[in-house]
């Protein structure tokens, strides 16, 4: 039996759905040695892989002029052709016809519900295409309750169809010795003493209030710490960006830009504290990430992020940057609120792995070829 994995994500470097597709498709192939599966796209990987067990292959399928449409010509031909069993589509799509079983992974519905964080375009592809995807999709793949309760309540999806599967932290993410780091600090201009924030630059990210806390810090205390924003450019940034270049604070922000995962955990392994204060997440693995680095974490009280991080963060509302301020300065200051929010992170997140992950999509599968085989 072939299981076939979207490879789209992988045709850019990786960032969350990325990162989510290659974990996902490493997982299930170690975990079920006796099946083949293979991660498709009519797109060229970015990346080469490495550490993949033999029962995994990566396919760039060739196209020509008809079957580069490929969701609707291109993967179903292909699906047919090559006898998929079952599609797992890891990014909001799945073919719609081809004869398979379908499992698909909405990670959030942010385009629906907060259309005025994403460019126009998305936000109407998104309310014209997903909503069929839900229906036509044989299971359907979440990865907290929270998103679970959304897309029943926005989709019309039966809830026996949805099956919430936590993300994970990725492996590499593990705490470094002060020593260890201070190459990648010099390297990137970071000081020994900063708060970080991990992830894109877009408006979801609610990265003005962070950056207002930040500037209330520097009123009202004698702290004088560095922010470092580290991530891509995403959309629709220039107001954040117009409001850094007027602000007090201007040039103690640093924007590294898109990181490795090796900068990634040199840095959540030797900042003050990592702040992430984003207005909605389907999961928001960031905080996590920083937790399994020893890294004191302050986050919104977004529900799904709440659900993920439980009682190891600080959570503050997402748009007050006049308290988000008040719990950057507690944990600056007091030694115990920060000592007990790194022992709770790191417990938190080694309860989290890309391997429970994996089993738990592998049931997703078994369940979705059970009931297209019913039909």
């Amino acid at each position: 039996m072939i299981i076939g994995i979207d490879g789209a994500p992988l045709s850019q470097i990786k960032t969350g759905v990325g990162h989510y597709t290659f974990e996902i498709a490493r997982g299930v192939a170690s975990a079920e040695p006796q099946e083949n599966f293979r991660v498709i796209s009519h797109l060229r990987f970015a990346d080469g892989f490495e550490d993949t067990p033999p029962n995994l292959e990566f396919v760039q399928a060739p196209v020509n002029p008809i079957t580069k449409h490929w969701w609707t010509i291109g993967l179903p031909r292909y699906i047919r052709k090559n006898s998929i069993a079952l599609f797992h589509g890891t990014n909001y799509d799945i073919p719609v016809w081809g004869g398979c079983a379908t499992v698909l992974s909405i990670h959030d519905l942010s385009p629906l519900l907060y259309p005025e964080t994403h460019i126009a375009r998305r936000v109407w592809r998104t309310r014209r295409r997903l909503p069929l995807m839900a229906r036509k999709a044989t299971r359907i793949i979440v990865p907290t309750e929270s998103v679970k309760s959304e897309v029943c309540e926005h989709l019309g999806i039966d809830p026996k169809k949805v099956e919430s599967v936590r993300y994970a932290p990725r492996r590499c993410f593990q705490p470094l010795t002060k020593s260890a780091t201070q190459g990648t600090l010099k390297r990137l201009n970071v000081e020994d003493s900063f708060i970080l924030y991990v992830g894109a630059i877009e408006p979801r990210k609610n990265l003005l209030t962070l950056v207002r806390a930040f500037e209330e810090v520097y009123r009202n205390t004698d702290l004088r710490p560095q922010l470092v924003i580290a991530g891509p450019n995403g959309w629709l940034s220039e107001e954040l960006f117009r409001y850094v270049q007027n602000s007090l604070v201007q040039s103690r922000i640093l924007v590294t830009g898109y990181l490795c995962d090796e900068d990634l955990r040199a840095l959540y392994s030797s900042c003050a504290m990592m702040c992430y204060p984003a207005l909605y997440e389907g999961a928001g693995l960031p905080p996590l990430e920083a937790m399994a680095c020893g890294a004191p974490v302050i986050t919104s009280d977004a529900r799904a992020i709440a659900e993920m991080v439980g009682d190891a963060a600080c959570l503050v509302p997402a748009r007050d940057y006049e308290e988000l301020a008040r719990q950057i300065v507690v944990v600056s200051t007091d030694s115990k609120v920060r000592g007990s929010l790194i022992q709770r992170g790191l417990i938190r997140a080694g309860a989290f792995t890309w391997e429970r992950t994996a089993e738990a999509t592998y049931v997703v599968y078994q369940k979705a070829l059970a009931e297209h085989s019913a039909k």
